[in-house]
């Protein structure tokens, strides 16, 4: 924290789901996207500034959980944040939570995954968990190709029954059960995002997502079969009472009804991206690019900086954030920012920064040393921000 004033230089993070087909747009090396063995499956996620574990069979002890880098020696953002937890967090979210609640990923598929929900926070706490609401934008940087299906199948098309989807429950291990036929696609646009509250049923499609989100790993898959394989019943009940696996009205009743039937659903959870002009000068512009609240708290948020060849400016933030540089070279404070074309499983990169509550209140020159916009996406935690543009702006 001294050596950096506040800045921590983190690792890069990678996590493996045995369900889906990675989509190769992460700069990972093509031959490490395996690394932690084919029957864990592929690379498709890399997690940012987390202290959140996978919740993956099988797994790693740190899966999930990023790592700062030290001369030379790395430890956990997790332990970090309990040593030094007002310094790193702030002290109203520490006191709140004692850790830090959020993370971000890239989250990068060769096509759709399940249609599913992640628990509310009622929900999720019946089996010791937390909810996870969670939101979208999609980097043009991450995003040179479509990959082979760039919709998402979000919410349930209005008028459905809770007796339809219960139906395809019903039919779980007789194919297809057909959930998909109850919901309705939207094609996804780079440079864009959504907000996804809990509860709310989603498809994502294959274009690579930066996905601020809740301190979770709770889901239900609500989909049998996509693309040909199979989704076993386990996926769909993992975050629920024992007692309740074979309880299909329990099981549809996680669902936020109201707003996977709300006829107004891209005007309520769609993001294009807002400038902020008080952020925003010569040579440099800040933007919200995901903002908006859930159930009316504001839970996280994040912004695209954007400093174009030969410019400058001091970051000045209410509070801490996690930094993933996208595109171009530069420094933040003492610290250079280096965009990777490819990285080895276990090597360090110099992408990633976590501005502490210390660095962000205090401020922290960044300099594009490049000939290319230097650009870095953030995200931050609960109740940061008191200018936060509304979903819908």
């Amino acid at each position: 924290m001294d050596a950096g004033e506040g800045l921590l230089r983190l690792t890069p993070t990678w996590v493996p789901r045995s369900f889906l087909h990675p989509g190769r747009r992460i700069k990972l090396h093509p031959g490490d996207y395996y690394r932690f063995g084919a029957d864990r499956g592929g690379i498709d996620e890399r997690w940012f500034g987390s202290t959140t574990e996978a919740a993956n069979e099988g797994r790693v002890w740190h899966e999930g959980l990023s790592f700062v880098l030290f001369e030379g020696k790395k430890f956990t953002l997790r332990d970090a944040v309990s040593e030094r937890g007002n310094d790193i967090v702030g002290e109203s979210i520490y006191s709140k939570y004692d850790r830090w609640p959020v993370y971000s990923k890239f989250f990068d598929n060769m096509g759709p995954i399940p249609h599913h929900m992640h628990q509310s926070f009622e929900d999720a706490k019946l089996v010791g968990q937390e909810g996870k609401p969670e939101s979208y934008y999609f980097p043009p940087q991450l995003n040179n190709v479509d990959n082979n299906f760039a919709y998402t199948f979000m919410g349930l098309e209005p008028g459905t029954e809770k007796s339809d989807v219960r139906r395809c429950l019903e039919n779980w291990n007789a194919g297809d059960n057909g959930i998909l036929d109850l919901s309705r696609a939207y094609r996804l646009k780079r440079g864009t995002g959504w907000l996804i509250p809990p509860g709310v049923l989603h498809a994502p499609g294959s274009l690579c997502t930066y996905e601020p989100q809740w301190g979770s790993d709770v889901f239900g898959m609500y989909q049998s079969i996509v693309e040909g394989r199979y989704v076993p019943w386990s996926l769909l009940v993992k975050d629920m009472p024992e007692e309740k696996h074979q309880d299909l009205d329990f099981i549809v009743g996680q669902l936020d009804w109201e707003k996977n039937v709300d006829t107004h659903f891209k005007n309520n959870n769609y993001l294009e991206p807002v400038r902020d002009e008080e952020r925003s000068g010569d040579g440099y512009e800040d933007r919200w690019i995901v903002y908006g609240t859930v159930d009316g708290e504001q839970l996280f948020s994040a912004k695209e900086l954007t400093i174009q060849p030969g410019a400058k400016c001091t970051l000045q933030d209410p509070g801490a954030s996690s930094w993933i540089t996208v595109q171009g070279r530069g420094r933040m404070g003492s610290l250079d920012l280096q965009t990777p074309a490819m990285i080895r499983f276990g090597e360090n990169t110099s992408d990633e920064v976590f501005i502490s509550h210390v660095a962000a209140t205090n401020g922290v020159e960044i300099e594009n040393l490049g000939t290319e916009p230097l650009v870095g996406l953030r995200y931050f935690g609960p109740n940061t921000h008191k200018n936060l543009p509304k979903a819908g702006s």
